[in-house]
């Protein structure tokens, strides 16, 4: 099969590709499994055989909660321990995320989601965007949102118990969360790729939040 690039002014897109895959292997199971496969790519050179390793991480949304009363998005504070390996630095500031659930709906996990890491329930919820955020070793795939919340009705501690997971939510004007952004103070990627969204789109986001679309 061959692969040609994409043509001047035609459209970039992620495309599908000739793969033979075998049976994965499995070689770790947690919290997701870690699976081994042997991949054939067919081209106009012949087939070329290699062995991925894979992270089955799976269906993932995010949800950014802005306040459009008091110009604010609320954020949380909680440990990660891959961030506390990589550079000491593990009580990440981070938006709401988490996994999709076997027969949830995205936008039914983000409102769960939301619930459990800040404790509100969010009045609206408008689709964004869809990214891999690790594509070279996870199929995990996130689902951006946009939450419409009352700051003024976060607890000081919120989380899931059944997940031994614990969250400090907080409210934050949203000119002090993109100065932030600017100073490059925050490593989450989530959180980052959702303010670049909104400094993007902050002089429109009276008009998404009363059309409910932030696609013109």
């Amino acid at each position: 099969m061959s692969r040609g690039l994409p043509t001047a002014g035609g459209p970039l897109a992620d495309e599908p590709l000739d793969v033979t895959l075998s049976a994965p292997q499995l070689i770790g199971r947690g919290v997701r499994d870690f699976e081994r496969c042997q991949v054939t790519i067919a081209d106009e050179h012949g087939p070329s055989v290699d062995t991925r390793d894979v992270l089955r991480y799976g269906r993932v949304v995010g949800v950014l909660p802005v306040d459009p009363a008091r110009d604010a998005i609320v954020l949380i504070q909680q440990f990660r321990l891959a961030a506390h390996l990589a550079n000491g630095r593990g009580l990440l500031i981070e938006i709401v995320a988490g996994s999709v659930e076997a027969g949830e709906q995205l936008a039914e996990a983000a409102r769960r989601e939301c619930i459990e890491e800040t404790g509100v329930a969010p009045a609206a919820l408008i689709e964004l965007f869809t990214y891999r955020p690790t594509p070279g070793i996870s199929d995990e795939e996130i689902t951006l949102f946009l939450g419409v919340v009352d700051s003024s009705k976060l607890p000081e501690r919120a989380g899931a118990a059944h997940e031994n997971e614990t969250t400090r939510p907080f409210a934050v004007p949203i000119d002090a969360a993109l100065a932030a952004l600017e100073r490059r103070t925050m490593r989450n990627g989530t959180l980052i790729m959702a303010l670049q969204w909104l400094a993007l789109n902050r002089a429109r986001l009276g008009e998404i939040l009363r059309r409910g679309s932030a696609i013109s």
